[in-house]
């Protein structure tokens, strides 16, 4: 008798429910998560179109308001450097002329445009001593007084002059001005505008390339038609000269020891967590650090550029220690292991192969962080950077002690004047200051293509 093996019954394989419907047709739940990724998709295209829209809209405003600023009305007419006034004394010393007050000069101005008009029969009705006087601008008798003293043999003789209008009547031809607004300004009058357009007619007058607001200093609330970027531009410069050669080396040297040599500790974390939190500080925090630290304890000059460019390294360190570190990180491991597997040091690792492959990134992060520090405003208001300065600081070093301003602080200065002048020289820095700026980050996609690897 044989034992016979019971085997169990096999358990049944649970049969699937019948698909409804067809594959080629979409369910419900299909036609939901599809509408949703289409509205998802949707959001995101409209985004960018509003920020598109509203770039474009500040672009043009800044440029609609600031390409004034790029010419200048200047007026061309004969003027008689009379001796009784400009030496009187006769004696052409350059000590004694220089005695000569600019308003003796703006005499001499007033009665050139009187004989202009009567030499080209041009008579405006109402036109009244004070439209004459203020014809001009105050920067036209400093510049015929620096040349008569330049050159004292022109005492005596007729020159013709090229000078500045006012501003007012520079408006006139930006759109600033018109009749119905120069009939309510103290300053000028619908008198002044007829003979601006009766000038322009016999070529006495022109608008042109104004290459002076590049170059020349501030100027005073009484002559906005002279005033320039030239000082801001240098001062802007020689502070990120300084943020440059201090921030750079400092921000790379620490990115490297925390994210290759530094142990993994509490003070390395401390560290970390501190510098990501300086990165999110507001900038004004670092103004008051530099009045305190460089200006009220160190004793460094005000509105000089070399306290400038400490307060900007100080807030231009984090951003620059994070995006080293985050380019270091992106090296693959296997790169030093493979330096290290052939014998290399932990330092000939991290210079030879490590710090070339990252420096794509190192660079990046510096420009970027020099464009961010290009355009900071608040701390440099707190180390008097916004002072009024007309001359140009000296060459370096000894310049960086010198009083100088910024561009930004610049924009700043003139969008607080009254003068609409001012507003429209504060759009032209803008302007300038947003070329820099795309020039830089220009710089800084030039500069990872250049040096960007592939492993």
């Amino acid at each position: 008798m044989t034992d016979l093996t019971q085997t169990p019954a096999a358990i049944p394989t649970p049969t699937p429910a019948p698909r409804k419907g067809s594959l080629m047709v979409a369910d419900k739940a299909t036609i939901r998560r599809n509408r949703a990724e289409a509205r998802f998709k949707a959001y995101g295209i409209g985004a960018i179109c509003i920020a598109l829209i509203a770039l474009v809209f500040l672009l043009f405003t800044v440029i609609r308001d600031g390409a004034g600023a790029f010419q200048q009305t200047y007026v061309s007419i004969p003027v008689t450097l009379s001796a009784d006034v400009v030496d009187p004394k006769g004696n052409r010393d350059p000590a004694e002329m220089a005695k000569v007050l600019t308003m003796s000069y703006g005499k001499l101005m007033d009665a050139a445009l009187t004989d202009w008009m009567a030499a080209n029969a041009v008579q405006i009705e109402g036109l009244s001593q004070a439209d004459i006087k203020g014809f001009f601008s105050g920067q036209a008798s400093a510049e015929l007084r620096n040349m008569v003293l330049a050159d004292p043999a022109l005492v005596g003789q007729q020159v013709d002059a090229t000078v500045l209008a006012s501003s007012r009547v520079d408006g006139m031809f930006k759109g600033r001005v018109t009749d119905e607004s120069a009939a309510r300004d103290a300053k000028t009058s619908s008198q002044q505008i007829a003979l601006a357009r009766a000038m322009e007619e016999k070529g006495a007058l022109v608008t042109r390339f104004n290459s002076d607001f590049i170059t020349n200093p501030d100027a005073s609330d009484n002559r906005p038609e002279a005033a320039g970027i030239g000082v801001a531009m240098l001062g802007s410069l020689y502070m990120m000269l300084i943020v440059l050669v201090l921030a750079l080396p400092i921000g790379v040297a620490a990115s490297i020891y925390l994210e290759e040599f530094a142990p993994k500790n509490r003070w390395t974390d401390l560290i970390e967590v501190n510098i990501s939190n300086l990165a999110a500080v507001p900038s004004i925090v670092f103004g008051i650090l530099g009045l305190a630290a460089f200006i009220n304890f160190m004793g460094l000059p005000r509105s000089a550029p070399i306290v400038g460019g400490l307060v900007l390294t100080l807030m231009t360190l984090p951003t620059i220690i994070i995006s080293t570190r985050a380019a270091l990180k992106a090296v693959p491991p296997s790169i030093r292991d493979a330096a290290l597997g052939v014998g290399a040091s932990r330092m000939q690792t991290v210079f030879h192969h490590v710090l070339p492959l990252a420096m794509p990134g190192i660079l990046t992060g510096t420009i970027i962080g020099l464009a961010q520090a290009l355009g900071e405003t608040a701390p440099l208001l707190l180390i008097g950077m916004v002072a009024f300065v007309s001359t140009y600081p000296s060459a370096p070093p000894e310049g960086l002690m010198d009083p100088a301003s910024a561009l930004p602080v610049q924009v700043y200065n003139w969008a607080t004047r009254a003068d609409p002048a001012f507003f429209e020289r504060s759009s032209g820095a803008i302007i300038v200051l947003l070329i820099f700026l795309l020039c830089m980050n220009l710089l800084a996609i030039f500069l990872r293509r250049k040096f960007e690897r592939r492993w």
